[in-house]
């Protein structure tokens, strides 16, 4: 399926980089070139710029701690270029079956133990079958009644499907966007841009809270990655949680040998998620593992203010909780306490 571009409104020019927050929320719309500036700033302006953004929309400079659970792992049908859950590539990742509810909700109940507010449920389908949303809204349903925020990441969903979660308590949905149109069929072709798309407006529509994001460091170019964000932030409302990743290459996989990103430019990109998005939470993904400590600190700077929380995210590595935990408390970092989600509409 061939992906569709989308409209966006025209925008007034920026005329210096000073007039740059005006000038955007006079237009209530992010050009490519007005995110590309943003990157291009001197380092510590950038920083200096995402976190006065952060402390006015986040004054009590708390962090969301979500646990994932892969709730069915491997054989997926799709291509996208950076998964060791596709069934088509040779990866270390075995196919299970969907896991009972007793074991789901054992391990929400040890997420929450170990400080979670959040906890989101993984499963790598294309699209779920109704009846997979019939054992899912089950263990959204006893999720919510161990008090936790609940979000899902389960593929595309038509629109009665996202209804059917929502009607279960589901309060976010996962769909990423993973990166920019342009670059997006360098890395997938059994999915296309507007499926996402669409999918996220499903989400929109049956009244439930948007997790979006992607992965950068595959490979994409600086104004890509600005296109990607552009993209985020211009949806309408933008997402209320961004999962920001950084590619983490799997041995089987096209992105095995893909070389890292500059650790400067992934922080750069959390800062600029986050004057984009004010009030988002932006989320330290995949990849946080590989970036070490100090640069872990550096985003937390910049503006990320939720993280994944245990020991294994889907099906690679996570920092384990306890070290999680000596790192924010060394930073001086507190945690979110309430398991309320944030709703911006």
């Amino acid at each position: 399926m061939q992906a569709t571009q989308t409209t966006e409104k025209p925008l007034t020019q920026v005329k210096s980089q000073k007039d740059l927050h005006k000038e955007v929320d006079a237009s209530g719309v992010w050009s490519v070139a007005q995110i590309e500036a943003l990157f291009a700033l001197p380092f510590n302006e950038l920083m200096f710029k995402a976190q006065e953004t952060h402390r006015a929309n986040f004054p009590d400079g708390d962090v969301e701690l979500a646990t994932l659970l892969s709730i069915k792992t491997g054989g997926c049908p799709e291509d996208c270029g950076y998964c060791p859950q596709a069934a088509r590539y040779d990866t270390d990742v075995k196919a299970n079956k969907l896991m009972d509810l007793d074991e789901v909700l054992e391990a929400a109940k040890a997420a929450k133990a170990a400080g979670s507010n959040r906890f989101c449920m993984g499963a790598a389908w294309r699209e779920p079958k109704d009846r997979d949303i019939e054992k899912v809204t089950a263990m959204i349903k006893g999720v919510k009644a161990l008090g936790l925020e609940t979000c899902a990441t389960l593929g595309m969903l038509e629109a009665n499907q996202a209804q059917a979660l929502q009607e279960a308590g589901l309060d976010f949905y996962n769909h990423n966007l993973d990166t920019s149109e342009d670059f997006y069929r360098s890395v997938i072709s059994t999915r296309g841009y507007q499926d996402r798309l669409d999918t996220i407006s499903n989400v929109r529509a049956a009244g439930m809270s948007v997790c979006c994001g992607g992965i950068v460091g595959m490979g994409e170019s600086r104004e890509q990655r600005a296109a990607f964000i552009a993209r985020l932030a211009n949806l309408s409302p933008y997402p209320e949680s961004v999962p920001i990743n950084h590619l983490v290459p799997v041995a089987g996989t096209p992105l095995e040998d893909q070389k890292p990103l500059d650790p400067l430019e992934f922080v750069r990109t959390i800062a600029v998620a986050r004057i984009t998005m004010p009030r988002a939470r932006v989320r330290l993904s995949a990849g946080r593992q590989e970036l070490g400590r100090a640069v872990q600190a550096m985003c937390f700077q910049a503006g990320a203010n939720s993280i994944f929380y245990g020991e294994q995210l889907l099906t690679t590595g996570n920092p384990e909780a306890e070290q999680d935990r000596e790192l924010l408390a060394e930073l001086g970092l507190k945690t979110k306490q309430s398991c309320k989600a944030e709703v911006l509409v």
